[in-house]
């Protein structure tokens, strides 16, 4: 974990970065009083190397989750699941590993407002005795597709128009209307839901399904939770949109003052948990990012709490180049063969390289607290050579790998049959099953009426009647008083239902479901 090195009292000698004192940093060699530069010398290298870092201090930010706020804290077992995996941190109660979570919004630039109406990232780095294992939520339980090469253009119309670089209210309703999978999220995002007051005060999910792995090769299907212990809070839009002008970094803030006046954050881990049979009677499928597990058809089960009670001593350091992904995992916990999460596997660490560079692992926010042994050597910004150790599976040197005992745990009820082709989900009535659940008997009727201010409000920003109607179509296909109630806040006709509307026909849908194709139209 980083810890702090400068404070303002260690009566530090200020230096170049090379380490030779300075006795003057602003002073610049002239010719004369008034005379040119000179570039020459020690006071010319030391005036050089402040410009030049100057100029290369900022590095690519994000281009998703760019503005975010973290701190450290820790992990704690406090319930046995042994019966579900052997990752080495579940095996005793009372286990705890350091901990780094950042929090963050998904669409805006780094200088973008905490409070703005969007998803928020929930990145969690537990450093456990096998290596790093990153959870990487969001604080929806679904997202808003389900096939990974959608997600550049969604984000795209998130972002700002090539011409105009401007938000712009159709692209952003042009692709939610042609994807209607999206709805269960975009009724999520509308609600309050999708303001929170402040980034530790809202709940993460893993959204994608997991599995945890046992030594005998016995497996369940899992989804995280992890719930805050005070409570989801969230700001109606009127607040929201008044923090976003007097006080853009409010969630930083928050976050920062309530771990500095020691009221630390805390949130208790759940699992719910699925086995392959029970999977196969799914009346949904799965592996589908859209949908959620009813609880009461799979309860959440407790494993642990995460607890920030340390704020970071420089955020670049310890937030910034915090480096998340879902590929970074240990034994006996696997991802599933949800395609998004296997995008996923890929697209995180090669943002990291060419964020921070192919040595970021080695970045002390960033490192495990066990040692690294493997054939990884060189490249930018390398700190841990691993000294003389061989660079291949040499036989004649003294200092040779260790490797773990192979066991055979073959995955039992995973086989996998069927020829390769490009997939891509098609829409259903399953589709609006849970948002029309979430609208109808999740949200109270305070809940229905701020959804629809807030959908009105942006909706009625489109140009495009085109748009707004197929929007509309999409309202209408989960509940028709719904589309109804909208069409009349933003002046548009009553769309006809979702059914007849060509841009989003209704079709059967098929899935795969561990090892057989189900049908489930």
């Amino acid at each position: 974990m980083p810890s702090k090195q400068v404070t303002n009292n260690d009566d530090a000698v200020y230096t170049t970065s090379n380490g030779a004192p300075v006795a003057r940093p602003y002073a610049a060699e002239k010719i004369g009083l008034h005379g040119p530069l000179l570039l020459q010398g020690p006071c010319h290298f030391h005036h050089i190397d402040l410009l030049a870092h100057f100029d290369r201090e900022r590095i690519p930010e994000r281009v998703v989750h760019a503005k975010g706020a973290g701190a450290h804290g820790y992990f704690e077992v406090t319930h046995d699941i042994t019966d579900l995996t052997s990752a080495s941190l579940f095996k005793k109660v009372g286990n705890k590993a350091r901990t780094t979570v950042r929090f963050s919004t998904v669409g805006g630039e780094s200088g973008s407002a905490d409070t703005a109406r969007d998803p928020r990232g929930f990145a969690i780095k537990i450093r456990t005795d096998e290596g790093n294992l990153d959870w990487v939520f969001n604080n929806t339980p679904v997202f808003f597709l389900r096939d990974p090469a959608k997600f550049p253009h969604f984000i795209h119309t998130q972002k700002r128009d090539p011409q105009t670089h401007l938000k712009d209210a159709d692209m952003f309703w042009d692709y939610l209307s042609q994807n209607p999978e999206s709805i269960h999220q975009l009724l999520i995002l509308f609600s309050d839901r999708g303001t929170p007051n402040g980034y530790h005060n809202m709940h993460g999910y893993s959204g994608h399904t997991f599995k945890f792995v046992r030594d005998d090769g016995e497996w369940v299907y899992v989804q995280i939770h992890v719930r805050a212990d005070g409570g989801f809070k969230t700001l109606d839009s009127e607040t929201a949109g008044r923090l976003s002008g007097e006080n853009p970094d409010y969630g930083i803030q928050a976050l920062f003052e309530a771990i500095e006046n020691k009221q630390y954050p805390s949130w208790t881990v759940y699992v719910q948990t699925m086995t392959p049979q029970q999977a196969e009677a799914f009346r949904y499928n799965v592996l589908d990012l859209t949908k959620v597990w009813p609880h009461k058809d799979y309860p959440l089960r407790p494993v642990g709490k995460i607890v920030l009670n340390e704020n970071p001593q420089n955020y670049f350091a310890e937030i910034e180049q915090s480096a998340f992904s879902p590929s970074h995992t240990v034994p006996g916990i696997e991802p599933s063969a949800d395609p998004v999460l296997q995008s996923r596997l890929f697209s995180y660490p090669d943002t990291h390289r060419h964020r921070l560079g192919v040595n970021y692992q080695q970045l002390p926010v960033n490192a495990p607290i066990v040692p690294v042994a493997n054939f990884q050597r060189d490249g930018a910004g390398t700190f841990v050579s691993q000294g003389a150790r061989p660079s291949y599976q040499s036989t004649i040197s003294p200092l040779t790998y260790r490797p773990k005992p192979y066991t055979n745990t073959e995955h039992k009820h995973e086989v996998w049959a069927g020829h390769a082709r490009a997939h891509l989900y098609e829409i259903s009535e399953l589709d609006f099953e849970q948002p029309r659940n979430l609208y109808t008997k999740v949200l109270s009727d305070a809940d229905r009426e701020h959804l629809v201010h807030n959908i009105a409000a942006n909706l009625r920003n489109v140009k495009s009647a085109e748009i707004k109607a197929r929007q509309l179509a999409v309202f209408a296909a989960v509940d028709q008083s719904l589309s109804d109630v909208i069409a009349k806040a933003i002046g548009a006709p009553t769309t006809l239902p979702l059914a007849v509307a060509p841009a989003t026909a209704v079709v059967p849908l098929k899935t795969n479901v561990g090892q057989k194709v189900v049908s489930l139209s």
